[in-house]
């Protein structure tokens, strides 16, 4: 750690701006878009991120959000879970299914949108955020209509699925999906449609 990174005594909050992360190439030489979505949100003190959660979001908001998604989690109504969903903050659009077990993020929850008759499979979780070391990052994640996020599938912050997309089972959605594709495996790359 350098010495104008290094934490105080105290823990506190950076007085730093947040802003987007930079750039960051995917392992093939291309640039990700969605770190150009993400915000950064430096934080200061002895400790990783996380430790500052109460300063990123009220606790009591986020032991709300919890226990709305907990009851999504094992709730079997559709209409149920999409209602409750929205008085969190989620942009839940028409017929929108999710499987037991899904887990939408429970810091921030409104930065999630899921478009008409998108499915988000069992067990699978959308995150919005990501606490590292000496900041944590949010950002939207946009699911597209029609797409489907297969059970166990895990999607990153700032990530974008496009219309008709299908993310398989187990995967870890690192970057963008286009529209109709069909993407599996850690981290999630396009399938050929062989």
């Amino acid at each position: 750690m350098t010495e104008d990174t290094r934490a105080d005594d105290r823990g506190e909050r950076s007085d730093e701006p947040s802003r987007p992360a930079e750039a960051s190439e995917n392992g093939r030489g291309e640039s990700n878009p969605r770190y150009d979505r993400v915000t950064r949100h430096p934080t200061r003190g002895p400790y990783n991120s996380i430790f500052h959660w109460t300063s990123a979001r009220h606790p009591l908001r986020v032991i709300i959000n919890y226990v709305v998604v907990l009851v999504c989690r094992v709730c079997p109504s559709m209409r149920l879970k999409n209602w409750l969903l929205r008085r969190i903050g989620v942009t839940v659009g028409d017929g929108v299914a999710w499987g037991l077990e899904s887990t939408p993020d429970v810091f921030w929850p409104d930065l999630i949108t899921v478009e008409d008759h998108a499915i988000v499979g069992y067990d699978a979780t959308v995150l919005c955020h990501e606490f590292l070391q000496d900041e944590y990052r949010t950002g939207e994640v946009v699911i597209g209509e029609r797409a489907m996020i297969g059970a166990g599938a895990v999607v990153l912050p700032g990530v974008e699925i496009g219309a008709g997309a299908q993310v398989a089972a187990n995967s870890l959605v690192t970057e963008d999906v286009p529209p109709g594709a069909t993407v599996a495996g850690v981290p999630a790359t396009v399938e050929d449609a062989d």
